[in-house]
């Protein structure tokens, strides 16, 4: 044994010990979603990545007094710990909000959550075994498939829009199903009157939970909103709601995503199934946050802002694909989406990567989403996902240009 300089015995500090190895799932895991949220800190950046909203449209002023009125008037509500489903009231609201025609909810079909995040990997811990089944609409969001990586499922990819698509044999046997039907994220596609009740149809026949996604249901650009896949369950059997639909929104994108304030809705059974996984989690969602969003809410802000919202948002779309046609045409496919706060293009090369274009846009001064992040298996790497919400026309046809010189980089990479 080595000896130190004043006992003459080893010391036990100087033996290397081996620490527990750190769970599995992390080793999985992508640093994409670090690099979207670290893109705003590099200068000169357009960053073309995140799904974030445009920070002009808050209304800091009103919230600032709503904060300091609910503080001095609610101690206990706002700085004390709150009852895990959420406070009783916004509970009351966002079941209020949300009944019409056949839906009939009540408190207790719903519960508030910390952002739309939470409410996802609530799920995850309620239905997923360790190598369960999800069905999952393809592309998928990255966020759902980071909540649930701990689980490790394995996914069944739901092409809603393919003309052989069975939504009965896809939601067969799959613990549940997860769907964005408004704009869906990545590929900002809206899921038709016609796959929504299909969809429904088969979670009804099946008995598999299905899971409406809606944090972009309130960005119509254009046309009339379409039925959610919650009131159409409803339809199928009127009555206090207890359907297989669960149903998650947030006031990230309608309001400030600063909040963290989201809800589930869902059948009362399963509200309480998610109320104690939420206890594990959190214990409850800030009462401050609860306090803003229910004073928010009662005082119409969402409706007040969402005009300049959509003014807003519908010119950068529009500005987007206008650049992507003056720079991008010749190497990229798309679709202008009519609403939510992303463009998908497809590269028309086979040979260009987009995990490696990522690090070409990059180096040219533009971030972006590669497809690869969306797909469980990771294979896909044709496509990119783009947001046009943050940025101004001019900087959206700056990251173009940026772009397009990234691609013929990767394309001169490849020979």
């Amino acid at each position: 044994m080595a000896k130190n300089g004043h006992s003459g015995v080893m010391s036990d500090a100087t033996v290397p010990t081996m620490r527990p190895a750190f769970a599995p799932w992390l080793s999985r895991s992508n640093d994409v979603t670090s690099v979207f949220l670290a893109a705003g800190q590099v200068p000169d950046l357009v960053n073309l990545a995140g799904g974030l909203p445009e920070p002009s449209v808050w209304p800091v002023e009103e919230l600032a007094g709503l904060a300091a009125e609910a503080i001095r008037n609610h101690p206990d509500e706002t700085l004390g710990y709150g009852p895990i489903p959420g406070l009783p009231a916004l509970r009351d609201l966002i079941a209020a909000r949300f009944s019409a025609g056949a839906l009939r909810l009540s408190r207790e079909n719903v519960l508030i959550t910390t952002g739309g995040m939470q409410a996802l990997e609530l799920m995850g811990k309620v239905l997923l075994q360790p190598g369960g089944l999800v069905a999952a609409q393809s592309p998928a969001y990255l966020g759902a498939l980071d909540a649930w990586m701990p689980h490790a499922p394995r996914y069944r990819a739901m092409r809603i829009e393919a003309n052989d698509f069975d939504p009965h044999a896809a939601l067969a046997g799959a613990q549940f199903a997860y769907t964005v039907p408004n704009f869906s994220n990545p590929s900002g596609r809206l899921v038709a009157l016609p796959e929504r009740q299909a969809l429904v149809a088969a979670a009804h026949a099946t008995g598999t939970w299905l899971i409406e996604d809606d944090p972009y249901g309130a960005l119509y650009y254009e046309g009339e909103p379409l039925p959610r896949l919650l009131d159409l369950s409803a339809a199928e059997r009127p009555g206090p709601y207890d359907g297989p639909v669960v149903y998650m929104g947030s006031l990230s994108k309608e309001l400030a995503p600063g909040l963290r304030i989201g809800w589930v809705i869902a059948a009362p059974e399963m509200i309480a199934a998610l109320a104690t996984a939420k206890q594990g989690s959190d214990m409850c969602s800030s009462g401050l946050s609860q306090m803003l969003a229910l004073r928010a809410l009662q005082a119409g802000m969402t409706d007040r802002i969402r005009p300049e919202v959509l003014s807003i948002y519908r010119a950068r779309r529009d500005a987007l694909c206008a650049a992507m046609r003056q720079h991008l045409s010749a190497d990229l496919d798309w679709q202008v989406p009519v609403g939510g706060m992303f463009v998908w293009a497809t590269a028309r090369d086979p040979r260009l990567d987009t995990d490696r274009l990522l690090h070409h846009a990059m180096a040219q001064g533009v971030c972006i989403s590669p497809s690869s992040v969306f797909d469980p298996e990771g294979l896909d790497r044709r496509s990119l996902r783009i947001n046009f919400t943050l940025n101004p026309p001019e900087r959206l046809e700056e990251g173009c240009r940026r772009l397009a010189r990234a691609i013929r980089a990767a394309l001169a990479e490849v020979g």
